[in-house]
């Protein structure tokens, strides 16, 4: 077997139907092959920051490794913004990207370079091949490493030559994934130490919603009437948002993160890479003294910023299922706990309502408001896929979603990301409407997906939150109350003039478009995604900072 169909032996045998890429001279054997392999389709991205975002969503929906191809130095510098999002999401995809000619890599050829270098800090490994013979083993191993936690990108760097030689390979039969590991020791001293609390409250990270744990995790909360946390910038549904118990996410700042977790007596941390603080505040997130049971499925994980009084290590939904066996009529208070928490989060939430619908009139929308119009339109088992910094922090203080994988986001803060993602995550779930969430400063880093979108006739319902500006930078400004925010004046934070034209540009890639001037025709359009039949754009003036240089479609100079 040559290594070319060695290479698409492998991919079949790993699941995948999908290869997402953006060709060049490294890619032509592959390429060449795949138009004789009518099970494979080629999803073409216009640029690799789409591409990579793309197979970001496209494994997250599907639970498997997607599969990526591209090209060269260059191309893998432009797919470093998508590892790095994949890298700190824990999403499993495997790269290969093309090598130049080994018989001319001596001469620094044209597109060469060092591809495992540039790889390195965005990815859990980078190899690049040197043998056909050895091509079969190392992808085995790069599908495997992808799904091991911490999952992650995986990168394989592949000579275009080598594809190419004559010689036979051997492809390795595909071992079955490893089962989940057994459930954590120390399950009994967790118990008695939660039980025990007066105020406990529990942490959700990320690695729940990934493990397919939230039913678990609830069992486990309702037992000891204990409040619930979603980690800082949360990248999916790891606790119901509608449920009685659940207050919200923690703020990205360690000192608010203590201020909050000063008021309990124990936590239960789980699947959490540490906090994640996005603005620095002195001091660490974790109040002096507060014991922590932490339980994660990467032992690197367990104590990894904070002191903890008990650290489990194994899989997730299996530790919780037998925690919650353990707490099982222990904590009699858990019922009234659960109704005092349900009071409580009822009178937040009607508040956060009412602010909202007390704006609705503003024009351009005020954007709590945008935010609750999108959240009151989505249809049943809809995702939002998220990645609008100002409405996206407001969107999160409205929506309800109970569903597991409903809420998509990437907190490796690599901008451009949304579209693609959004696009890959309705090709690997067709099943359920898909609504991008965007500002116009992400939308814009990653403008060029909306052709992918098109020509693939994707039925997304892209967003964009036009506020003309980098609001959230001008926001944190004036909290540190420096001279932009004394004077009003914020330099390189205006999008608007020129105004952008969003419809031009839905346009400009084949796309339909429609503006919402009002939360209610925002509410209706999002409504109507549900019959989608192809992409649509759907953008919304939404009014920018108060200093009033930026506002939508009224922006002035």
């Amino acid at each position: 077997m040559r290594p070319i169909e060695a290479l698409l032996e492998i991919v079949r045998g790993e699941g995948v139907t999908r290869v997402f890429g953006n060709p060049g001279t490294t890619e032509l054997p592959l390429i060449d092959a795949l138009a004789e392999a009518d099970d494979l389709e080629y999803v073409l991205g216009l640029q690799e920051g789409s591409v990579v975002a793309m197979a970001d969503g496209y494994a997250r929906a599907t639970r498997r490794p997607a599969f990526v191809s591209l090209h060269v130095a260059a191309g893998v510098a432009n797919g470093l913004i998508g590892m790095l999002n994949a890298m700190r999401s824990r999403t499993p995809l495997v790269i290969v990207a093309g090598q130049q000619d080994r018989r001319h890599l001596i001469q620094d050829p044209m597109l060469s370079g060092d591809l495992v270098g540039l790889a390195a800090a965005a990815t859990k490994g980078a190899v690049e091949v040197q043998h056909a013979r050895d091509l079969p083993i190392v992808l085995r191993r790069a599908f495997a490493a992808a799904v091991r936690p911490p999952a992650g990108p995986v990168l394989v760097s592949v000579p275009m030559d080598l594809l190419e030689e004559r010689g036979q390979v051997i492809v390795p039969g595909r071992s079955p994934l490893a089962a989940p590991g057994p459930a954590a020791g120390g399950i009994a001293a967790a118990a008695d130490l939660l039980a025990a609390a007066g105020r406990p409250v529990v942490i959700a990270g990320d690695g729940v919603g990934r493990a397919g744990a939230v039913g678990d995790l609830v069992a486990v909360a309702e037992r000891l009437g204990a409040i619930v946390h979603h980690q800082p910038m949360n990248d999916g549904v790891d606790f119901p948002g509608g449920h009685p118990l659940h207050a919200g996410m923690l703020p990205p700042r360690n000192a608010l993160i203590r201020e909050i977790l000063a008021r309990y007596d124990a936590a239960l941390i789980v699947g959490c890479h540490a906090f994640m603080p996005h603005h620095y505040t002195a001091g660490a997130a974790v109040p002096d003294g507060l014991p922590i049971v932490q339980l994660d499925e990467d032992p690197a994980e367990i104590g990894r910023n904070f002191a903890v009084r008990l650290g489990l290590t194994g899989d997730l939904g299996g530790t919780l299922r037998a925690l919650a066996v353990r707490l099982n009529g222990r904590v009699p208070q858990a019922r009234a706990r659960t109704e005092a928490a349900a009071a409580e989060h009822g009178r937040e939430r009607a508040a956060v309502e009412a602010r909202a619908r007390a704006a609705y009139d503003a024009v351009p929308l005020d954007p709590l408001a945008a935010a609750h119009a999108v959240a009151a339109g989505l249809p049943d088992g809809a995702v939002v896929v998220e990645e609008a910094i100002t409405v996206g922090m407001r969107l999160r203080s409205v929506l309800r979603q109970d569903l597991p994988g409903s809420y998509v986001h990437t907190v490796g803060g690599g901008l451009g990301w949304g579209i693609g993602a959004a696009i890959g995550h309705r090709m690997g779930d067709p099943g359920r409407p898909v609504v991008a969430v965007l500002g116009d400063g992400c939308a814009m880093f990653g403008l060029q997906g909306l052709w992918s979108a098109a020509r693939h006739q994707v039925p997304v319902a892209f967003v964009v939150m036009n506020n003309g500006e980098y609001r959230t930078l001008k926001d944190t400004l004036d909290e540190g109350g420096g001279p932009s925010a004394e004077h009003g004046r914020y330099v390189g934070l205006d999008l608007a003039p020129p105004e952008l034209d969003w419809a031009s540009a839905a346009r400009l890639f084949g796309i339909g478009a429609l503006r919402a001037g009002s939360a209610a025709e925002l509410r209706d359009a999002v409504a109507s995604v549900k019959d989608l039949e192809a992409p649509l754009l759907i953008e919304v003036p939404v009014g920018g900072h108060p200093s009033g240089r930026s506002s939508g479609r009224d922006a002035g100079p």
